[in-house]
């Protein structure tokens, strides 16, 4: 699926993923609102994805569309997120959406949390376990 995407200079969104997001805003009535995704730090491994439906997209904040889809990274997380792709999957447990980041050195097991390669912290798929309090179980 990954050569379906939209690639960036930045960050990119699949098709899947871009469906999933506008099926959500259809859903709550959310028209205007983008996907902002973001990182923060926590989780075991240094710093957590975090992703959003907002409207108050500020100056600063790089836009871009993808597949009908409007997205938001502010100026620090785009740093860590520069080329990784948001996916979105269903399974047997449920749906939920993934994010591939080449930046990632390594990341807990639950794919939620991640060290950068610069040797601060941030996630990717392949990364090693969870460190004590990860939750990931």
């Amino acid at each position: 699926m990954l050569n379906e995407q939209i690639q960036t200079e930045t960050i990119s969104l699949t098709p899947a993923a871009a469906q999933a997001v506008s099926d959500l805003l259809a859903k709550r009535n959310l028209e205007g609102y983008a996907l902002r995704v973001f990182i923060s730090g926590g989780g075991c491994s240094g710093y957590q994805y975090g992703m959003a439906l907002e409207n108050n997209i500020r100056e600063q904040d790089l836009k871009f569309s993808q597949h009908g889809v409007q997205l938001v990274v502010d100026e620090v997380s785009i740093d860590y997120l520069r080329g990784a792709t948001v996916d979105y999957e269903e399974n047997l447990m449920g749906g939920g959406f993934k994010i591939e980041n080449p930046n990632a050195l390594s990341s807990c097991g639950c794919g939620s949390s991640f060290k950068a390669k610069d040797g601060s912290a941030a996630s990717s798929e392949t990364a090693s376990g969870c460190g004590s309090g990860c939750g990931c179980g």
